[in-house]
């Protein structure tokens, strides 16, 4: 009594191709030898196997639906599975290999059974970096920097081909022009198959019998470029800048990658950078500090008037609203701070330090240092 492959399968006698392939692969997913290793799921896995063999294809199909049987079924027995291969039987094996993929995919076991076969296509090209030196000025200001890079272009001889004439590139006669050779390895457990990269053409798919002299059939040559490079204000140290399509061409005529720009940008003399702001650390005579002042501060762009009142201790610190660096999105500025700092002089003349007496005498310098040290003893 023939057996019904639609069971097998888990769907209804009126279902379309699609469900059947969809049926079929996560029933050869789950009971495939090399995923399930529980008792019973090598005959399940044949059994799935057939029926998908016979009723993916029509006229083996219309057959079964017609008699309930196929000459494959009653020559061989159900299905006409003549033994187990390691990695699938019948008509079935290109599938199965997708099947198999797609449950390994991300896994790392297995490489892609399309993955030769796309080499022979325009591929995108590799992207570069190139690293860039600024100033703290440009930084804040924004700048236009012209810069040198090698990189790889299409070959201006060939065009890219990597051949003298398009009829000097021919598809490789080993792989037929797939970039892959399958073997097939015998053994006791049945028979296994590897995907290799074409040893004839290197996975390229095409064979070239005159290279071109220019580029000696890379179909690439490397070419120095001058590229003016905008860096837009508010940008700091490893941000990073794309100039798009100025990276390697790609292979076989396919676009070109990126180049991105890494920003460093070198430590100033007198600022330093907090995010979007400025500090500037400003040394005064503590007779400005003490009697009030007015001063031009230097900027990141220029100067400024900063007015000191009198009284002011040491590490004070001003702002100048605005002053600061541009926020890359156009958030506006940061702001810059002035830390003051007084000085204290290493030496003095005998003119100074009188006058440094009497400056004291009338403050009552003594008496309060007096009444400190009382008040320290007392506690």
């Amino acid at each position: 009594m023939s057996k019904d492959l639609y069971g097998v399968l888990g769907i209804d006698k009126s279902a379309s191709d699609a469900d059947i392939k969809k049926a079929y692969r996560n029933l050869a997913r789950k009971y495939h030898p090399d995923v399930n290793k529980e008792s019973g799921a090598e005959t399940k896995f044949k059994e799935v196997q057939s029926a998908y063999d016979i009723l993916s294809n029509p006229q083996k199909k219309a057959q079964f639906d017609q008699y309930g049987v196929t000459d494959d079924s009653a020559s061989q027995g159900f299905g006409g599975f003549s033994g187990f291969n390691g990695f699938g039987g019948g008509g079935g094996f290109g599938d199965l290999d997708d099947i198999i993929d797609s449950f390994f995919n991300g896994v790392g076991g297995r490489r892609s059974s399309g993955q030769g076969r796309r080499q022979q296509h325009a591929e995108r090209g590799d992207d570069l970096r190139y690293d860039l030196e600024i100033t703290l000025e440009d930084a804040v200001l924004g700048v236009k920097k012209d810069i040198n890079i090698y990189h790889l272009e299409a070959c201006s001889s060939c065009k890219g081909q990597g051949a003298q004439s398009s009829s000097d590139k021919i598809t490789c006669p080993q792989c037929n022009g797939v970039g892959q050779v399958k073997t097939v390895q015998r053994t006791l457990l049945g028979s296994f198959s590897q995907v290799t990269v074409c040893p004839a053409c290197h996975g390229q798919g095409h064979i070239i019998k005159n290279p071109c002299h220019s580029c000696k059939g890379a179909g690439t040559s490397k070419v120095q470029k001058r590229i003016d490079v905008t860096i837009p204000a508010g940008v700091d140290t490893d941000t990073r800048l794309r100039v798009s399509g100025e990276g390697n061409s790609g292979p076989n005529g396919g676009p070109s990658g990126d180049l991105y720009v890494f920003i460093t940008v070198k430590s100033h003399k007198y600022f330093k950078r907090h995010e979007q702001d400025l500090i500037l650390e400003l040394e005064l005579p503590f007779s400005q500090l003490a009697l009030g002042t007015e001063i031009e501060v230097p900027t990141i762009n220029g100067s400024a008037m900063l007015k000191i009142p009198s009284g002011t201790q040491t590490n004070t610190t001003f702002r100048f609203k605005g002053k600061g660096i541009p926020s890359l999105r156009g958030y506006g500025n940061g702001d810059q701070h002035i830390i003051v700092k007084g000085t204290v002089p290493r030496s003095l003349s005998s003119r100074e330090k009188d006058l440094l007496e009497e400056f004291s005498r009338l403050r009552q310098d003594n008496r309060k240092a007096s009444s400190l040290y009382e008040f320290v003893k007392s506690v």
